[in-house]
């Protein structure tokens, strides 16, 4: 039996030995709720730089300053950063996991904030997305460090707060300000894939004015709801248009949009004056983001010009929300891609394979500092699976032992001296 391998079997028999306590962990972090919006994220922060004292770790904290967060949508925001040295030279690898979630909604047969367990799963919002590789990632870095091995470089833990509203004040605040520079890093994802690219997002607020009027006198206003309706027509027929293209990327299929949320009008009996709806689109990585952006403007324009071609014109303003760009492979990554897959294949008993997600995610911030990543973590085989942003989200507890194995030896394996 070689060193390596006898290194990862204690690595192992360290985390089987303290998983009940990383369990007790993240059911800890799971009780203290994120929901953003509203976006008040620094006191899950307080309770994590806690937790990790408990390990005998001090949790530098990096405050985003009020009006930033405050112009920005959200109302505080604390990410964390955990620093472990080992011996001099070698790479600094960073792991990085998000607080924040969406509100949890309705339908849920386990309290969203329970971190509840039955038949082996967690239930509770962000046990799969991502609070679950708080969890995975503590505890990969307390096994390394048990280990006493002879290692050289440097881990980071990286726990930010912005996911959800596309990361700037979260990695890209810490990377922006100087705050990071690591080699090398992994962001929290699922046990049964290493994923290397990601589709970009463009989120945008469209809103239609028309003019007000009484619902018994109508000809004397301007609807600005049929002005939408109008408009969405259009561009749901540009998004049936998208299944035409296709993403090279395994994993990825084609672009897509969806229109998330819609509000306006004052009363039943008056016709309404202002309409604003919210629009999520998709990029496939070898989409040009602007150009997407400049076709979903003429879209828009054009079916305004046709409505009011028909009879009393509306006007539309458009605001850009967010233009999260795609994520795809550095030069660089092969390393810990093969890592991955190599301990995900023992420890898992079949091929973890290098794919492209759908989703977007903060690893395209670190692509833009010049760091290679890839997302592999503690979850199922699909977000379908993890309930993800639905009601009873739940984390397979077998999953979080496994991945914690994985990223544990997958450390060691780029770190060994």
């Amino acid at each position: 039996m070689t060193t390596a391998s006898t290194d990862h079997q204690r690595l192992d028999a360290w985390i089987d030995a303290h998983f009940d306590d990383e369990v007790a962990f993240l059911q800890q972090l799971v009780r203290v709720p994120t929901d953003t919006p509203p976006g008040n994220n620094a006191p899950h922060a307080e309770r994590t730089a806690e937790l990790l004292a408990g390990f005998g770790w001090q949790a530098e904290k990096f405050p985003v300053p009020a009006d930033e967060v405050r112009a920005y949508g959200l109302e505080s925001i604390t990410n964390l950063i955990v620093r472990r040295r080992f011996g001099e030279g070698g790479l600094t690898i960073a792991l990085n996991a998000h607080g924040d979630v969406v509100p949890p909604g309705e339908g849920w047969t386990h309290d969203p904030y329970g971190g509840e367990i039955e038949e082996g799963r967690m239930y509770g919002r962000a046990t799969a997305v991502s609070k679950s590789d708080f969890a995975t990632f503590s505890f990969a870095l307390r096994a390394l460090e048990a280990l006493g091995a002879p290692i050289k470089g440097a881990v980071e833990l990286h726990f930010t707060y912005d996911e959800e509203f596309g990361g700037e004040m979260g990695p890209g605040w810490l990377l922006k300000n100087g705050h990071t520079k690591p080699d090398l890093m992994i962001a929290a994802g699922f046990s049964y894939e290493v994923v290397t690219a990601h589709n970009g997002c463009l989120q945008m607020e469209v809103t239609v004015h028309g003019k007000m009027a009484h619902a018994a006198i109508p000809s004397t206003g301007v609807d600005a709801l049929q002005g939408a309706v109008h408009i969405l027509s259009a561009l749901y027929r540009l998004n049936d248009g998208y299944r035409a293209i296709t993403s090279q990327v395994p994993g990825i299929t084609h672009p897509y949009l969806n229109v998330g949320r819609i509000e306006g009008g004052t009363n039943t009996n008056v016709v309404p004056g202002k309409v604003v709806f919210k629009l999520d689109r998709r990029m496939i990585p070898e989409e040009n983001p602007a150009e997407v952006e400049a076709a979903i403007r003429a879209t828009i324009a054009e079916a305004a010009a046709d409505f009011g071609a028909r009879g009393p014109a509306i006007t539309v303003d458009i605001r850009r929300l967010l233009l999260a760009h795609s994520m795809r492979p550095l030069p660089g990554n092969r390393p810990l891609v093969e890592a991955i897959q190599r301990n995900g294949a023992e420890v898992f008993g079949q091929p973890i394979p290098d794919v492209g997600t759908p989703l977007y995610t903060d690893v395209r911030l670190y692509g833009e500092h010049g760091v290679p990543g890839v997302i592999y973590g503690a979850g199922p085989r699909t977000v379908l699976e993890s309930h993800a942003k639905r009601s009873d989200e739940r984390l397979e507890l077998d999953d979080l032992r496994r991945a914690t194995k994985v990223i544990a030896r997958s450390l060691l394996d780029l770190l060994v001296a």
